[in-house]
C-alpha cells in the first residue's frame, strides 16, 4: 500500500450550532483533496450526510454533491447552511417573538424573568447566565452570572430564592411536559415510553421555554425567510436546554443519552440570542435542493456546484443513481454511534416539524444501544449498497473522526468485506479524523491470518518510526496488514465475533512478543505506549533505515521532524504554518505523521513568531550556531584544564582524560536530536544542548518514554551552565558535578503537549 500524506486543514474543527455532537472536521481538507484528483465527471455523493460542512466545502469547490440525509436535523442543518438568512433576518425574527404578548407581559421580558437572580456583591436583580445541578435533587446548588452593573461574575452558591424559583416552576411542569410529548409520538403509540424517557432530560424550567417557544412558532405570522431563521435559533434552543451539558465539561462531547453528576443549565433565552452569530451568514450561498425518497431531479443542481439531498436512504437510492447520476467519486465522514444525538434529533424534529417528521427516523427513540458490532453491520449495508451503485474504481475519500480502535476496526472490516479496497489510511493523533481512501473492487476471497502477520507488520511500523507509537498507531498498522491479506473477517462469522476475533489477536499477537516493550501503567494492551524492546533477542526481521544510508542507526520520527522543521524555516524565512505543514506532511505519510504539538515544539525551539509567520531566530541560524558551538568546545576545554584533565576532541564529542582514564564525553548538539547522540553514547557521556532546546528536549522525553529512560543514564545540561561555571570561584572536580545537577531540564510552560 501505498500511504498517502495527511492533509491538513487550513482552519480548525467548526464551533457553530451543535458542533458537539457534529464530527470535528478541520475545514479546507476535502477541497485540498479534490483538488488533486481526476474525476471524470463532478458529481459527488455523500452516503452517510453527517457532516453538512463537508458537503458544503465539497458544493464550493465546484462540485455537485448528492447527500442520502435521513436526519431530519442534519438535513435542517445544511439547508440553512446552504442558504443561510442573513443576520437581520435572524435579528428581526427573533425581536418578534419577544414582542409577542404573554399575559400583560412581552414574551421576551417573561422568559429572561425565568432566570433572575440577585447579586452577591451589589444586590441588584439580574439573568444568570446559568444554573448549576447535581443529578436527582430538585433545585440547584450553585449560579453563573454577570453582573452589568458593578462587574462581579464567576460560580456563586444558589440562594433561597432560586431554589423556591425553580420549585415553583417545577408545579406545572406535568402540562409542558405533556405538550411536548405530543410534538413528537402520539397517545397510543407503542415508542411513547422511549419519547417520554428522552424528554426526561429536560429540567422543567428550560422545558417550559421551549414549549412557550415552539407554541408561538405556530401562530407566529413571519416570512419564509424569517420562519426558518426562528426555527434555527429555535433547534440550538433546543440543544442548550437538555441536561447533556457537564459541569465543569469534563464530557464536551456526549454519545449516550445520560445525565453527568452536575451538569449546566442554559439560560435559554441567552442562548437565543447568542444563536445570532452563530448562525448568520458567513459565506456564499450554495444551490441547494431536498427531494422526498423516490424523487431525484439532478438537473436542477447547476454544473458549477450545489447540493442535491435526498431524504431517504441509501438503498433507495441505487437505481436513481444508476440511470440519472454518474458519480465520480464518494465523500463523506464515516459516522460513530451517538445515542445522544440520534434520540435528540427525534425529540426536536417532532418539536421543530411535527409528529410526521419524526416517522421515519422514529427507531432511534427506541434504540437505547449502539455497540460496535451494531456500527459494522450498519456500515457494511451502506457499503454494500454503494458497490452495487458505482462503477469499479470510483474513488471514496472517508474522514473517520474522533478515531479510537474498536471504531477503526469496524470502518475497515465493513468496508473490505462490502467490496471496498484500501489503498491509503493517513493518522495524525486521536484528536484528529482519520483519513482513508477506498476504491471500490470486487469482494475478497478471505484468508485466515494468524498473530505472526500483525506482529510483523507492528514491528516493521515501529522500526519505521524509531520511537514508540499510541496504541491506536499500531493497531492501524496491524489493521491495514490484515486488510492486504484478506484475513479481517471470515464469511461464516458476524461482525460481534470477527470484532472479538481481532481484538484477541491484537492482544495475543502484543503479549506473547517479547519484540515489544509496552509502556504503561496497567496490563490493557490498548493503554500507554508501544515500543521495541532493545533488549530482546536478534530478530530476523530487516533493519529499516529513514534518512540515512543502509547500514547505520535509525532516526526517531522526532529527530527527523525536528530536521525537516528546520531545514525548511532555513529555506524559507517567514513561513506560516500550513506552509510548513503541507511541506511536511509528503515527507512522513501514512502513519508517521507528526503531531501539530510535536511541530510546535520545534518551532517554539528554534523561531520566533511575527503574526502568523514563523523565522528562525538570529542565534539559530546554522552559521551563528556553529560559532557557538565553538565557543562552547572551547569552554569545557578551559573547564577542563581548570580540573586537571586532559583533554582531545573529535568531532562534535569532546573528552577528559585522567590517567589516561575516561572520565567526561561531551557531546555538543545545536539541536535536540537527542536518540541520534545517545546511540553512540556510554555512562560517560554528558549531552549539552543549547537553553532554546530545553523545553523540546522535555517534550520528547513526555512523548517518549524510551527516550525518558535512555536519558536516566546520562547527564543533559545546558550551554548557560558551562558559561556560568568560570565564574565559579573555586571549581573542583567535586563542586563540578553538582553544579551540572543543578540545571536540569524541565518543560516550558504553556508547552503545547498534543502528542
Amino acid at each position: 500500500m501505498e500511504h498517502q500524506p495527511y492533509i491538513p486543514g487550513f482552519k480548525p474543527a467548526d464551533s457553530g450550532p451543535l458542533s458537539r455532537f457534529l464530527p470535528p472536521l478541520e475545514e479546507g481538507v476535502i477541497s485540498a483533496w479534490l483538488s488533486h484528483q481526476t474525476l471524470t465527471g463532478n458529481w459527488l455523493l455523500d452516503p452517510f450526510g453527517f457532516s453538512p460542512r463537508l458537503v458544503l466545502e465539497a458544493a464550493r469547490s465546484g462540485y455537485r454533491v448528492l447527500v442520502t440525509a435521513n436526519n431530519p436535523v442534519t438535513r435542517f442543518l445544511l439547508e440553512t447552511f446552504a442558504n443561510p438568512p442573513p443576520e437581520s433576518e435572524f435579528i428581526a425574527a427573533l425581536a418578534d417573538l419577544g414582542a409577542v404578548k404573554k399575559g400583560e407581559e412581552r414574551l421576551a421580558g417573561h422568559l429572561q424573568s425565568l432566570y433572575f437572580t440577585t447579586c452577591e456583591k451589589c444586590n441588584q436583580q439580574i439573568q444568570a447566565q446559568a444554573f448549576l445541578w447535581r443529578k436527582g435533587e430538585d433545585t440547584p446548588y450553585a449560579r453563573i452570572y454577570e453582573c452589568p452593573h458593578c462587574g462581579d461574575s464567576g460560580e456563586r452558591s444558589a440562594t433561597e430564592e432560586d431554589r423556591e424559583h425553580a420549585k415553583r416552576i417545577a408545579v406545572t411542569d406535568g402540562l409542558h411536559r405533556s405538550r411536548a410529548f405530543e410534538r413528537v409520538i402520539s397517545l397510543k403509540d407503542e415508542d411513547r415510553n422511549y419519547a417520554e424517557e428522552a424528554i426526561q432530560h429536560y429540567l422543567p424550567r428550560p422545558l417550559y421555554v421551549l414549549t412557550t417557544i415552539i407554541n408561538r412558532l405556530d401562530s407566529l405570522t413571519l416570512s419564509p425567510e424569517r420562519k426558518r431563521a426562528l426555527m434555527a435559533l429555535t433547534l440550538l434552543a433546543c440543544d442548550a436546554g437538555n441536561t447533556l451539558w457537564a459541569h465543569p465539561s469534563e464530557r464536551p462531547r456526549p454519545k449516550q443519552l445520560s445525565t453527568p453528576s452536575q451538569f449546566r443549565e442554559h439560560n435559554v433565552w441567552m442562548m437565543l440570542e447568542r444563536g445570532v452569530s452563530l448562525f448568520a451568514a458567513s459565506s456564499s450561498p450554495v444551490p441547494c435542493e431536498a427531494y422526498p425518497a423516490g424523487m431525484i431531479w439532478p438537473k436542477k443542481i447547476p454544473e458549477s456546484g450545489g447540493i442535491c439531498i435526498y431524504e431517504g436512504r441509501l438503498k433507495d437510492l441505487a437505481h436513481e443513481v444508476k440511470k440519472e447520476i454518474p458519480i465520480a467519486a464518494v465523500i463523506g465522514s464515516v459516522p460513530r454511534p451517538n445515542q445522544a444525538f440520534w434520540t435528540l434529533s427525534a425529540l426536536w424534529a417532532g418539536w421543530l416539524f411535527g409528529k410526521d417528521a419524526v416517522e421515519p427516523y422514529k427507531v432511534a427513540l427506541r434504540r437505547r444501544r449502539y455497540d460496535w458490532a451494531w456500527n459494522a453491520t450498519a456500515l457494511h449495508a451502506i457499503f454494500e449498497h454503494l458497490n452495487g451503485l458505482l462503477a469499479d474504481g470510483v474513488p471514496m475519500f472517508g474522514l473517520i473522526p474522533e478515531p479510537e480502535p474498536a471504531f477503526i476496526t469496524s470502518a475497515l472490516t465493513a468496508a473490505h468485506t462490502a467490496g471496498f479496497e484500501l489503498e491509503s489510511v493517513a493518522l495524525r493523533t486521536e484528536h484528529d479524523a482519520m483519513q482513508v481512501v477506498w476504491k471500490t473492487a470486487q469482494k475478497p476471497k478471505f484468508e485466515h491470518a494468524g498473530a505472526d502477520v500483525l506482529q510483523k507488520a507492528i514491528y516493521e511500523y515501529l522500526r519505521a518510526r524509531g520511537e514508540p507509537a499510541s496504541y491506536l498507531h499500531i493497531h492501524t498498522a496491524g489493521l491495514i496488514a490484515l486488510a492486504e491479506a484478506n484475513a479481517l473477517k471470515q464469511p461464516e462469522l458476524e461482525f460481534d465475533e470477527a470484532l472479538r476475533k481481532i481484538h484477541g489477536v491484537f492482544s495475543s499477537a502484543l503479549k506473547d512478543d517479547e519484540r515489544f516493550a509496552h509502556y504503561s501503567t496497567g496490563e490493557n494492551v490498548e493503554t500507554g505506549m508501544w515500543g521495541v524492546n532493545t533488549n530482546a533477542g536478534p530478530s530476523t526481521a530487516p533493519r529499516i533505515t529513514r534518512g540515512s544510508a543502509q547500514g547505520e542507526n535509525i532516526e526517531s520520527l522526532s529527530d527527523l521532524a525536528e530536521i525537516a522543521v528546520v531545514t525548511y524555516l532555513q529555506k524559507n524565512p517567514n513561513a506560516i504554518f500550513l506552509e510548513l505543514e503541507e511541506d511536511l506532511y509528503p515527507r512522513f505519510p501514512g502513519l508517521m505523521t507528526p503531531s501539530k504539538g510535536l511541530i510546535y515544539a520545534v518551532l517554539n525551539s528554534y523561531a520566533e513568531k511575527n503574526g502568523a509567520n514563523w523565522k528562525l531566530r538570529d542565534e539559530d541560524v546554522a552559521s551563528a550556531r556553529r560559532e557557538e558551538m565553538k565557543n562552547i568546545f572551547a569552554l569545557l576545554e578551559k573547564i577542563g584544564k581548570r580540573l586537571n584533565y586532559q583533554t582531545f576532541k573529535q568531532d562534535k564529542v569532546l573528552t577528559w582524560k585522567d590517567n589516561g582514564q575516561v572520565v567526561k564525553k561531551f557531546n555538543v548538539l545545536a539541536s535536540a536530536l537527542l536518540n541520534r547522540a545517545l546511540e553512540n553514547a556510554d555512562e560517560q557521556t554528558v549531552i549539552v544542548i543549547p537553553g532554546g532546546r530545553a523545553a523540546l528536549a522535555a517534550y520528547k522525553q513526555e512523548r517518549d518514554p524510551s527516550l525518558k529512560a535512555r536519558l536516566k543514564k546520562n547527564r543533559l545540561i545546558k550551554y548557560r551552565l558551562l558559561r556560568s561555571l568560570l565564574e565559579v570561584p573555586i571549581l573542583t572536580r567535586e563542586t563540578f558535578e553538582e553544579q551540572i545537577a543543578s540545571d536540569p531540564v524541565e518543560e516550558s510552560k504553556g508547552q503545547m503537549m498534543m502528542f
